[in-house]
């Protein structure tokens, strides 16, 4: 088949060549010149512009910072869109993380152009990407998830069918929103151990084979030390952007609003990543949150 991988950063590099390793013809395409020159010193086929790459293509897998850049490549800004170019037929698959009415109205923009699509978000951050362990969080009917599969498990380790149109979204807007409550909680934890007396070591040692085992704590320990391959050991260069992580909330606020649901936790992480983000914190990983704990810690 012929794929398009349109959106080459941090995540859709890997994850664009670890679908060319399965022997398809990928063709690449990035709005940044230098991700495009990235993705060509990595020996992937790249074209001009998305439409270049999406033409006659039998699947269009996409990897964008917001619901509107879907929806403005999917109908075409400023001329044809993806969905005017691919084979018809074709299968698009949204790999950005969005609003789950964005992704509704992807859904419907697809089939009305006489497409198939799914949702399928993804977790495991770059590490992730690079190493084909991807979490793919997918939405869409039975039939289209059975006919990515073999594609997205050449980019990942776990794939779950949540449902139909937009319940991938769903599911990932769910999961970062636990994530970011128990990466403050753990980098709470870590400032209180200090406070306390007790070593990182200990605290880790400690913490992960109990009843505060958790992802924020065993993969992602936001000090230095207890896990070689965190960010915290590379002065908290992502990783997963604590301005990406404020974007995600800000998803979860919305859909918060929408269903009405008391979470006071989730709107708590929410306006911490907000204001991390609104700094340096934008560049660095999330977990390096930890240092506004302890700055504002009396």
């Amino acid at each position: 088949m012929k794929i398009a991988f349109l959106g080459l950063g941090h995540m859709g590099l890997p994850m664009a060549r670890n679908l060319a390793a399965t022997g398809h013809e990928v063709v690449g395409f990035d709005v940044a010149p230098a991700a495009v020159a990235a993705a060509a010193d990595a020996g992937l086929r790249t074209a001009g512009s998305g439409t270049d790459a999406a033409t006659g293509a039998d699947v269009v897998l996409t990897m964008f910072q917001t619901g509107a850049q879907v929806l403005d490549a999917y109908r075409g800004a400023d001329g044809p869109g993806l969905l005017e170019v691919a084979a018809s037929g074709a299968l698009f698959i949204d790999c950005s993380t969005i609003a789950v009415d964005e992704a509704r109205a992807a859904h419907a923009l697809a089939e009305a152009a006489g497409h198939r699509s799914l949702d399928a978000p993804v977790s495991g951050g770059v590490v992730g990407a690079e190493n084909a362990t991807l979490a793919f969080m997918v939405g869409g009917t039975d039939e289209d998830f059975e006919a990515a599969r073999p594609l997205l498990e050449a980019m990942g380790r776990r794939v779950v069918h949540c449902g139909g149109a937009g319940l991938g979204q769903a599911a990932k807007v769910c999961n970062n929103m636990i994530l970011a409550v128990s990466q403050i909680a753990v980098a709470e934890a870590f400032v209180l151990g200090e406070r306390l007396g007790l070593s990182h070591q200990a605290l880790f040692d400690v913490a992960s084979n109990a009843s505060g085992q958790c992802w924020a704590l065993t993969t992602n320990c936001p000090v230095p030390g207890p896990v070689p391959t965190s960010p915290a050991n590379r002065d908290y260069q992502p990783g997963f952007a604590g301005a990406l992580m404020s974007k995600d909330l800000g998803l979860a606020e919305h859909a918060i609003a929408s269903t009405g649901v008391e979470a006071r936790m989730g709107m708590l992480a929410r306006e911490l990543y907000r204001d991390f983000a609104a700094g340096e914190g934008a560049g660095q990983d999330f977990s390096g949150i930890i240092n506004t704990i302890r700055a504002e810690s009396a």
